[in-house]
């Protein structure tokens, strides 16, 4: 539901025998100039992540592989066209729409949260009159991050917790006023936290504005156009689509201990902060039609990538981060991290080259080292 927020994120041991010899297998032979990545793949098994598949499309080549296994009673592999749950790249997707909708004339980001949503993000300090939709899609509204109270992660992200409370049925309201329980983390537009609550209102202002279903809006505007034929909103369901693998989390802040089997949960939990269902060719397709300015007019791309400091030498514009990579290279993305999903989605800004990878456990694995090898080589 976050940038790489998950229950750990810390070096892991294997998980079995099975995984002690990872299996790669690729839509090329070797000797295809991907070498490195496969290497940060097989490294990321050998770290304790299940399976690990990857697509890069650069120019007009395509490459795909896979790593470990997708089911660990079974054995069998993780697919190129495995579809996965993308957790916080829904992001770029709903950013996508709201600017949309802002070239349209139905909305300017410089409108307030209280006008599209009275009295909804109001309490302990937070006031949506003070706070601009641009600042929700660029994460300097302030708003405290539901994901951080600590009894929302013991009951969906803990053991227990998770277990018992999978399917729960919630509505964005919910979350938002846990996080309404909290002080803001600052004054709005005065520094830059990550916030989850941030695209569940970005999620509702889109319903306000278009009548229906923010998912809808997306089918409607984003996936039917490019012909995202594995990319969904799914709502309340909770299986992934197949071809698919089985997702794994330790449900826990540690490697050790029980690994879980948490493939089944209601998505729409995560609502616009991290409900969708996506491949890696998919991703590949959508992060290079919105660089290359077919879902966006020059004035609202300009605008998405309009950053603002956020993590090391990382820039957050709306929904998309670009990154500067140890070459010097700079792409365009987004990551994301939901139970037992673990994904990355990158472009270089001409969107020539793009990669995009799902790592099936949430608690190990070196993804920034898959990004590094695919584009600086090492």
């Amino acid at each position: 539901m976050t940038v790489r927020t998950t229950m750990a994120a810390v070096t892991a041991t294997a998980l079995s025998l099975a995984l002690a010899a990872p299996a790669v297998a690729s839509a090329d032979g070797g000797g295809d100039g991907h070498e490195a990545t496969r290497r940060a793949m097989e490294a990321a098994v050998a770290d304790g992540v299940p399976g690990v598949t990857a697509t890069v499309r650069d120019g007009r080549r395509g490459w795909s592989a896979t790593a470990g296994v997708g089911d660990l009673e079974t054995g069998k592999p993780r697919s190129p066209h495995d579809r996965y749950r993308v957790a916080s790249i829904t992001k770029t997707f709903v950013a996508t729409v709201l600017l949309q909708l802002e070239a349209e004339g139905k909305l300017s980001l410089d409108d307030t949260v209280e006008e599209w949503l009275p009295g909804l993000v109001r309490g302990n300090g937070h006031d949506g009159s003070r706070i601009t939709l641009r600042r929700l899609l660029n994460h300097t509204s302030g708003i405290y991050d539901y994901l951080a109270d600590p009894v929302f992660q013991q009951t969906y992200m803990a053991a227990e917790g998770f277990l018992q409370h999978r399917y729960d049925r919630k509505e964005p309201e919910y979350f938002i006023a846990i996080a309404m329980t909290h002080e803001p983390y600052f004054a709005p537009g005065t520094s830059w936290h990550y916030s989850n609550t941030n695209y569940a209102l970005a999620g509702r202002v889109i319903e306000k504005a278009t009548g229906r279903a923010y998912g809808d809006a997306i089918r409607e505007r984003i996936i039917k156009p490019l012909h995202l034929t594995a990319t969904s909103v799914p709502g309340t369901r909770v299986t992934v689509p197949r071809p698919s693998s089985r997702a794994y989390s330790k449900l826990a802040r540690t490697a050790t201990g029980p690994t879980y089997d948490v493939t089944e949960l209601n998505p729409r939990l995560a609502y616009g902060s991290g409900e969708m269902i996506s491949s890696s060719a998919d991703l590949n397709r959508f992060y290079t039609a919105l660089l290359r300015g077919r879902l966006l007019p020059p004035e609202q791309l300009e605008e998405m990538k309009t950053t603002v400091r956020s993590r090391g030498t990382n820039g957050y514009g709306l929904g998309l981060v670009d990154r500067t990579l140890s070459c010097g290279v700079h792409v365009w993305g987004h990551d994301g991290g939901i139970h037992g999903s673990n994904t990355d989605a990158v472009t270089t800004a001409d969107g020539r080259h793009a990669l995009a990878f799902n790592f099936n456990g949430d608690w190990s694995g070196d993804a920034d080292g898959v990004v590094e090898a695919e584009f600086c080589g090492r």
